[in-house]
């Protein structure tokens, strides 16, 4: 504003215009989701559907949220969690990701649920620049090659998949492995794994079945199974098919070593809803066991017991913790300059970050948080035992 025009008006007014001018401007230019009060932070999960069981992420993550806000929040901002039920749908997904971006406008994403789930939408953030951290899934295909709004917290699962097997034919002398798996980049990468390591010691799957989605007979699958003579049997499925497979390998008579992904690793809650035929099945796990004396497992279960008490503690709801955690942390460390760009230079500063899984590192170059899993193993009480310590895998990718 020129100086003769700013003496030809009366001073208050003056000030007014440049009070609307100042507001103008800051509203301009401040990021999508951020006020000075909060932050809107989304996330799609199964609360319905097939995989229902890894809703529960989802409620975590809401439970961590509601903790960091009664604390304060981050950096006196509070964190405003935006939930949408899929139902595990690559379609629905599509569908309320463009809801909470177009409608709602959140600021970033974090912990969504499922490989397929993510794929349908991974485009559509990357075009929009905005942030996804920690989706619930551990496919190469959202990290290699690094994408620049994407952040990947949970192991791929062709390491785990490598470590699983590596552990069978080293450890527990087996050779006679199978492969019962979703028939889709879930599953194919957790195959993919298992064939890899193999190979190292001239071995072949005994038998790889796939099954889709909504399959609701795996009597057929089972029989496959069985009729390999495999001893051990990895899955890749959803919990409702790992139930269903072992109650089905039960009515048979099969008993071989049943291992799994960290996508099955809620010991607790998969001995319950298998009615105990989960005691003695090996996974891979990313989180700390659900009685780990850890100080935040500590926090967080008292969290959990104050604000969500109906929820079962265990992987599959303390996991909303662990995707979120990096989020929180480059939040903090962005200080009050909350931007997206910001919060991607803040990501890439985690070095070795340990909440409570292990520990975490992205860079400029870098969008996969971890390569390490450590084995637990049922208990017939629905308990963990540890059975080795944070394995990182040398698998080439």
């Amino acid at each position: 504003m020129s100086k003769e025009l700013h003496q030809t008006w009366p001073a208050g007014l003056f000030i007014l215009v440049m009070m609307i001018t100042v507001a103008w401007v800051g509203q301009a230019t401040a990021e999508t989701g951020v006020t000075d009060k909060e932050i809107k932070i989304g996330q799609w999960s199964p609360q319905t559907g097939p995989a229902a069981l890894w809703g529960a992420i989802a409620r975590g993550t809401d439970c961590y949220f509601k903790m960091l806000n009664d604390e304060g929040g981050v950096n006196g901002r509070q964190l405003k969690l935006f939930l949408r039920d899929d139902g595990y749908q690559p379609p629905r997904t599509k569908a309320v990701v463009k809801e909470l971006v177009d409608n709602v406008g959140v600021f970033a994403f974090v912990g969504g649920v499922g490989t397929a789930c993510t794929m349908a939408v991974k485009d559509f953030l990357a075009e929009k620049k905005i942030p996804l951290i920690g989706p619930s899934t551990g496919s190469t295909r959202f990290t290699l090659p690094p994408s620049k709004y994407l952040f990947g917290v949970q192991s791929y699962y062709v390491d785990e998949a490598s470590i699983l097997t590596q552990y069978a034919v080293e450890t527990m002398k087996k050779n006679k492995l199978a492969f019962f798996f979703q028939n889709d980049d879930y599953g194919k990468e957790g195959l993919r794994g298992v064939k890899a390591q193999l190979k190292k010691y001239n071995l072949e799957l005994s038998a790889e079945v796939p099954v889709e989605v909504m399959d609701s007979d795996l009597s057929t699958h089972c029989l496959k199974l069985r009729e390999s003579g495999a001893d051990t049997v990895i899955l890749w499925v959803s919990p409702k098919h790992a139930a269903m497979i072992l109650g089905a390998a039960s009515k048979l008579g099969y008993k071989p070593q049943f291992m799994s992904s960290s996508s099955l690793s809620d010991a607790p809650m998969m001995n319950q809803i298998t009615k105990g035929l989960w005691a003695g099945v090996i996974f891979a796990n990313f989180a700390l066991p659900p009685s780990s004396k850890n100080p935040l497992m500590i926090k967080y279960h008292a969290a959990q017991q104050k604000y969500a008490p109906n929820e079962h503690w265990g992987v599959f709801f303390y996991a909303g913790f662990v995707f979120a955690e990096p989020l929180v942390e480059a939040i903090k460390r962005c200080g009050q300059d909350v931007t997206r760009e910001n919060l991607i230079t803040k990501l890439e500063t985690l070095n070795k970050f340990e909440g409570i899984s292990g520990p975490i590192t992205f860079s400029t170059t870098q969008r996969q948080g971890r390569r390490s899993v450590y084995l637990g193993k049922c208990l017939p009480d629905g308990q963990v035992e540890v059975l080795s310590g944070w394995i990182t895998s040398e698998m080439p990718l």
